[in-house]
């Protein structure tokens, strides 16, 4: 992606990669699910033994730092495509 004069450095910064929708969203789709599997599992099911097998994360810190990511990647995507639009 191009950084124009009117996009925002964070807009930037977000999708520098990245230069078609698609990969947008699929980036914010993986962040998504990996923000899913962040939760730790483990603590919410202690009793399942595959859990623990599973879901490897027990605490809570990767999950507080992939919601805002996720979010800043959703608000950046948004912003793209009401102002600067994508190329073609």
């Amino acid at each position: 992606m191009q950084k124009t004069d009117t996009m925002p450095v964070w807009v930037y910064l977000a999708f520098s990669s990245i230069s078609t929708r698609k990969g947008a969203l699929s980036l914010i789709v993986a962040s998504a699910v990996f923000s899913i599997y962040c939760i730790p599992w483990t603590v919410l099911f202690p009793d399942r033994g595959w859990v623990a097998r599973l879901c490897l994360i027990d605490d809570w810190s990767w999950f507080a730092m992939m919601v805002p990511i996720t979010f800043w990647y959703w608000l950046s995507l948004r912003w793209v495509d009401a102002h600067a639009g994508w190329p073609d």
